[in-house]
């Protein structure tokens, strides 16, 4: 089968995906070129090891007891959503699957000199991982849509050292850190690096202790998620390297009663209450957010809130314009980085401020 022939594929309804699937033969006798499918009681990762470059990789509804390494650039692996279920294996992993051994779910890893390209993940669902449900490191061009990623210990989706990444439509709940995760390095310090567009867009997050993060990063978008249930919804987190992070845009967003309250950490106060957070950050743009009944006693806590970051690196030039910014405790709006320069509040519909006289008349 011709690759073109493969693409339109990838789109099948979860009907036709079916049908489809039990007229296919195997993933191990499957002819070089065509979609590989696993059946339940089938291995995703030989899949993965038996497919070349520009491959799709089709997974039938059953629960798949695993962890999966992906090192191939162009793979796509495609579910049917919640009948696809991905969760820790019962037995030691085996040496070379890494993803298994540091307790992820599903792993796209490259190399500095040799990123990871174009992986597709799609239509499925990962829950009780150690550490991430996908975890992505030197990739360019990962897209991870309509998955969900439930119960796992650190991360939801994590993305390091990778550029133009775009998670869409995920369900994202239960984490034990960020629902989405996006920084420059998990492992190292460093200023932050630019992800050519990564793109969090039409998410739903709940019940984690961040939705999502951005730490030391720039260039990104998050826009037209649905936040709700965490500790904070949005975390820019910058520090005092060269560049600063920033340079993004949080726009249309719904973060709403992020109530949840988080225990301090050796890195962090305690967080309750918090809509977004802005530390270190520089040229970020907030805009167009309904950000409502986010409620808690923590430094952290109101509805959209700039704080000079916990190793005194300051906001500068940000721009917080035209949300709804309602029913939020302490404050609607509250600028806790009096040093920070440049940054402005313009147009926001707001009840309370701090200092006073950011609210729009």
């Amino acid at each position: 089968m011709r690759k073109r022939h493969i693409k339109c594929l990838v789109g099948i309804t979860v009907t036709t995906a079916t049908a489809w699937g039990a007229a296919v033969v195997p993933s191990s006798a499957a002819a070089p070129g065509d979609p590989q499918v696993v059946r339940p009681g089938g291995s995703i990762q030989k899949a993965v090891n038996a497919a070349g470059p520009g491959d799709t990789i089709f997974i039938l509804p059953g629960t798949y007891r695993e962890s999966v390494l992906i090192t191939k650039p162009g793979l796509t692996l495609v579910g049917i959503g919640g009948r696809t279920v991905i969760v820790p294996a019962t037995t030691k992993p085996k040496a070379a699957n890494t993803c298994a051994a540091d307790g992820n779910g599903i792993c796209v890893v490259g190399t500095k000199t040799k990123t990871v390209n174009d992986v597709h993940i799609r239509s499925l669902t990962l829950s009780g991982f150690k550490k991430s449900g996908i975890w992505a490191s030197w990739t360019d061009g990962l897209t991870v849509r309509r998955v969900t990623s439930r119960n796992n210990g650190t991360w939801g989706i994590a993305q390091e050292r990778s550029t133009r990444g775009d998670f869409r439509r995920n369900t994202v709940t239960g984490n034990g850190d960020a629902g989405i995760f996006i920084a420059n390095s998990v492992s190292e310090e460093g200023g932050a690096t630019d992800t050519r567009g990564t793109e969090i867009r039409n998410n739903t997050l709940s019940g984690n202790r961040i939705g999502v993060t951005a730490r030391r990063v720039r260039n990104l978008l998050i826009d037209g998620n649905r936040i709700s249930g965490n500790c904070s919804g949005v975390f820019v987190v910058g520090d005092e390297s060269k560049p600063a992070a920033g340079a993004m845009t949080i726009s249309g967003n719904r973060i709403l009663g992020n109530n949840k309250f988080c225990a301090a950490t050796p890195r962090l106060s305690a967080i309750q209450g918090s809509g977004i957070v802005l530390t270190g950050s520089e040229a970020t743009v907030v805009r167009s957010n309904v950000i409502r009944d986010n409620v808690g006693s923590t430094p952290l806590s109101g509805g959209i809130l700039l704080f000079k970051s916990f190793v005194g690196a300051l906001n500068t030039d940000n721009t917080i314009t035209r949300n709804v910014v309602q029913d939020n405790k302490p404050a609607d709006l509250a600028n806790g980085d009096t040093s920070g320069t440049g940054n402005t509040f313009v147009s926001n519909e707001c009840g309370t401020s701090v200092p006073a006289g950011m609210c729009a008349e």
